[in-house]
């Protein structure tokens, strides 16, 4: 059994209300983390092993709680995101342990890009792969933490959250089907085949941390 965390970050300003364009100058407003243990003994799809899951929990953290979070990290095996090793693990260098960085991230943009040769956002692979799309923007999360009263904060959470849930389809998708689906500037629908099952150096690491 294996333990996954996919995770989302939401900041407190855009790169326009900084200088220069380092995330950890964003500052983050919340951090959201769904974690679940997965079964490897598996369903077999086209000679690869499919994990199942067996328990899933979401949990959303504000700045003050962020001490709370980081054993959830420290304990994964897989902690995957959307754009996370050149955006939200930045973000996030002013709050995190030293090791956070050494964790076993998983960026599914990245890989993308390692296959396809150009990094392609989430909602253009969620809306041909799943048929859904994102509930808001990052400019309405600013919004939304800058305006600060109850409503706005439910929003900021849930529209994290969210985010959080499509990051999580998109992989089980890629790891049961072998490709994510986008359409490219011509309006053609274009796959990405991506292998995301566990690599022998990936499994040697576990518990190294």
């Amino acid at each position: 059994m294996k333990s996954e965390v996919i995770f989302d970050v939401e900041t407190k300003k855009l790169f326009s209300d900084i200088e220069g364009s380092d995330p950890g100058d964003l500052g983050v407003s919340v951090v959201s983390v769904y974690s679940r243990h997965i079964d490897e003994s598996l369903e077999e799809v086209e000679s690869r092993k499919i994990p199942s899951e067996i328990e899933g929990k979401m949990q959303s953290f504000w700045e003050k709680d962020f001490d709370n979070m980081w054993s959830i990290f420290q304990s994964a095996d897989r902690i995957i995101g959307y754009n996370s090793i050149h955006f939200d693990v930045p973000a996030l260098k002013p709050y995190a342990p030293s090791y956070f960085a050494k964790l076993p991230h998983f960026d599914i943009m990245a890989e993308v890009k390692n296959v396809f040769g150009r990094r392609l956002p989430l909602d253009a692979i969620a809306k041909e792969t799943l048929d859904r799309e994102k509930t808001d923007t990052g400019l309405d999360a600013v919004y939304y933490w800058q305006k600060h009263d109850k409503e706005s904060l439910e929003k900021l959470q849930k529209y994290c959250e969210a985010d959080v849930l499509i990051t999580r389809d998109v992989y089980d998708y890629a790891l049961k089907n072998g490709k994510l689906l986008f359409k490219d500037k011509w309006n053609t629908l274009r796959e990405v085949e991506l292998d995301f099952s566990y690599k022998e150096e990936e499994k040697s690491q576990i518990g190294l941390f």
